[in-house]
């Protein structure tokens, strides 16, 4: 492997929430600019029925936000492993295959690699979770199979996966001037990874590390179930979630958990839905909370709802306390937030997290106090109450803080040269 040479492959990170592309050169960064010059590419489309385009990332948050007509869809990974990816979505009154929209969007990443570097690259190393299922190794091999076939099918020759948290390790190695016995802890927008891995600066160059990962462990856990949970617990009910109907009953919930769902927003405008909403409306005890419902359906404002959710989890990482404003659905609407019900909305996905880890070092026969260093990457990683849960876990290891978004990019940019050259 010549390392005076830029590499013959890209390495992709293709994010639930954000999305990075690789490209490993001597001496340069290897992220490369994606967007107005920035490494990052929201995992986001817009079918713009206005303009008659299609456009991604922020301008198409942007233009979905500004008002024009058309279908966005966001949290495009989390279709791999859900019974969604086998059906499809109505554009302009046709349907395409989720599988073409999952399409679309690598090529845009294919397509600004190959801009930049000014050459075709038909060789990439993509990131994947360690689980895209949890517990069910046939649609785990299925989801992971799918994302291969259509890499392929936008022009990739000869394409690979690396786990995304092993990527990260790898970036993270480049910095070191020892060896370290490092827990990797990925909390992405979909999946928390985890690897346990030794890593030393007189080995970062190996083509072979097999023998350095001590564990790999992971749960479908991430920045958007913070969000769904968040939404759940403090914005939803204003919105009927939890009423009950005049028999006593609990109102059905399945347009509150749609709307709480990122790649399930658009569901709720179907028409069978609202029909279904229409014919409880007489039924139900708090006709307030499903009249705002309504407005909030007729707006079809679903998905700025989770932008202001998404905005506001992460305004609590840094704050205690903030106010929700719901103004665009009623006049003086709104929801105080704080941390601490955020903490407990979110509790039981921490547990599972922290279940994971321990795991993990069991599974390697690794005692806790052994840990010299827990590595946070992931656009997630930086929620409180999830960095005390691994503190009190590892109470000797140092905290390092990597890029949140490029960490997996970076290493997979390395991982390519490996294969690749």
């Amino acid at each position: 492997m010549s390392l005076d040479l830029p590499a013959n492959a890209l390495g992709i990170d293709f994010g639930t929430s954000n999305s990075t592309v690789g490209w490993w050169r001597p001496g340069m960064p290897s992220l490369l600019p994606l967007e107005d010059g920035k490494i990052t590419l929201p995992s986001a489309l817009f079918f713009n029925y206005e303009e008659h385009r299609l456009v991604f990332g922020r301008l198409a948050l942007h233009e979905y936000l500004e008002g024009y007509e058309g279908r966005l869809l966001r949290s495009l990974k989390s279709l791999l492993g859900s019974s969604l990816l086998k059906s499809e979505t109505t554009v302009l009154g046709s349907a395409v295959p989720f599988k073409q929209i999952l399409g679309l969007f690598l090529t845009e990443l294919k397509q600004c690699g190959e801009a930049f570097a000014g050459r075709p690259f038909e060789q990439a190393v993509i990131g994947r979770p360690v689980f895209f299922v949890d517990d069910n190794p046939a649609a785990d091999k299925e989801a992971a199979d799918t994302l291969l076939g259509v890499a392929k099918a936008i022009g990739f020759k000869d394409v690979s996966f690396q786990y995304e948290p092993i990527a990260a390790a790898f970036d993270y190695e480049s910095t070191l001037d020892k060896e370290e016995l490092v827990l990797i802890v990925d909390i992405g927008g979909g999946t928390s990874d985890f690897s346990l891995i030794r890593l030393a600066p007189e080995r970062h160059q190996l083509a072979e590390r097999q023998d350095d990962i001590l564990a790999t462990g992971g749960v479908h856990i991430g920045g958007t179930d913070f969000d769904k949970q968040l939404s759940l617990h403090s914005v939803m009910p204003l919105f009927g979630f939890g009423s009950r109907m005049k028999s006593g009953a609990p109102m059905p919930t399945s347009t509150h958990l749609n709307l709480a769902t990122w790649h399930t927003i658009n569901a709720v405008y179907a028409q069978q839905s609202q029909h279904s909403l229409q014919s409880m409306r007489y039924d139900i005890r708090d006709t307030t909370s499903i009249d705002r419902l309504f407005k909030l359906i007729e707006q079809r404002a679903g998905h700025w709802l989770a932008m202001q959710i998404e905005q506001s989890k992460i305004t609590l990482s840094n704050n205690q306390r903030l106010h929700l404003s719901l103004e665009r659905i009623e006049a003086e609407l709104g929801v105080e937030l704080t941390r601490s019900a955020f903490n407990d909305a979110i509790d039981a996905l921490l547990q599972r997290v922290r279940g994971s880890v321990s795991q993990l070092l069991l599974q390697a026969g690794i005692s806790e106090a052994q840990v010299d260093t827990v590595f946070f990457t992931g656009g997630s990683s930086g929620a409180p109450m999830l960095r005390q849960q691994i503190a009190d876990l590892l109470p000797n290891a140092r905290h390092v803080e990597g890029n949140i978004f490029g960490s997996i990019g970076s290493g997979l940019a390395i991982e390519a040269k490996k294969r690749y050259g």
